[in-house]
């Protein structure tokens, strides 16, 4: 059933730490202004550090910004590298920062960039933070996704990372968004085998107006966006919401995506089953291989089959 919430609904943070992925403008940064106003240390993890620092003038409350580049490994790692030599421990990673259109380029390690930054870099992030949450303080991994993940068959191309050039941007994000809902329960799944007290949920904003959905590459593009926009689009306030509660209801659900209506009126939150190929399980099973091998962050290997006896 839908839930009626807003940010006044969201609980007292005092004393939980936030990673926001992506939090220099966007959802990202209201998400990280709301969580800081309700007394969470949020640490802005952006790819722009002055963008980041002008954002946080304005804002009230502990916000630290540190670097991340979602698209290179190295950069990856330096970030989850420096939050343990500060001695940090989190409560919430939101899994936020994504690109949509640069065109057909390539990440530092030689990946196609859309499913790099939205997905590799997050699976190797929330690998190299997983130690570093604590267990008795409702601990979450929120990985943001789209619900444009249904509108295509077949998956993510897991056979190919470099990425084929004929694969137009809107394709290549659909793909990265399939990555992300693939993840965010083949997450969940493993944490709960583990018996790790840490949560994996998925969200979504819907149709937002953010920076990212401002550069088109066609006037075709341009005039279904922007028509679309005027009848859909929602605020970057409107679309966090389901995010946030994703990150700090106590009612948020494990297994399904917390989204907003369709129109953007209103202010409620759909949970809604995760639909193929969210839910492919074999498929789930090789995106995990296949972003361990791409990215060297190994975590949360299932139990191998025994060998069966001679």
């Amino acid at each position: 059933m839908p839930v009626s919430w807003t940010f006044d609904d969201i609980p007292d943070q005092r004393g939980r730490t936030a990673v926001v992925t992506g939090a220099s403008s966007g959802l990202g940064l209201v998400a990280a202004e709301q969580l800081a106003a309700r007394g969470a240390t949020v640490i802005m993890a952006v790819r722009d550090l002055a963008k980041a620092e002008r954002a946080r003038a304005g804002i009230a409350g502990d916000l630290l910004v540190r670097r991340l580049d979602l698209a290179d490994l190295d950069s990856v790692r330096e970030f989850a590298a420096e939050l343990r030599a500060e001695g940090r421990q989190i409560d919430l990673l939101l899994n936020n920062g994504g690109t949509a259109k640069p065109g057909h380029q390539h990440s530092a390690q030689g990946y196609e960039s859309v499913f790099a930054t939205n997905h590799l870099g997050h699976f190797a992030l929330t690998g190299l933070l997983l130690d570093l949450f604590r267990p008795d303080r409702d601990p979450r991994v929120v990985t943001v996704g789209s619900d444009l993940y249904r509108l295509l068959r077949g998956g993510p191309d897991l056979d190919d990372l470099a990425g084929d050039p004929a694969v137009t941007p809107p394709v290549a994000y659909i793909r990265s968004k399939q990555a992300n809902a693939l993840f965010g329960v083949e997450l969940d799944r493993r944490l709960r085998r583990a018996g790790s007290p840490v949560r994996s949920l998925l969200a979504h904003p819907g149709m937002a107006r953010t920076p990212m959905n401002r550069r088109y590459d066609s006037a075709g593009e341009w005039a279904v966006t922007r028509i679309g926009g005027l009848l859909l689009a929602r605020s970057s306030q409107s679309g966090t919401v389901p995010l946030l509660y994703a990150a700090t209801a106590p009612t948020a659900e494990t297994g399904v995506f917390h989204g907003p209506p369709v129109l953007r009126w209103g202010n409620r939150v759909h949970a809604r089953p995760v639909v193929a190929p969210g839910n492919d399980r074999a498929l789930a099973a090789r995106l995990w291989q296949v972003s361990q091998d791409a990215t060297g962050v190994r975590y949360l290997d299932a139990p191998r089959a025994a060998a069966a006896p001679k």
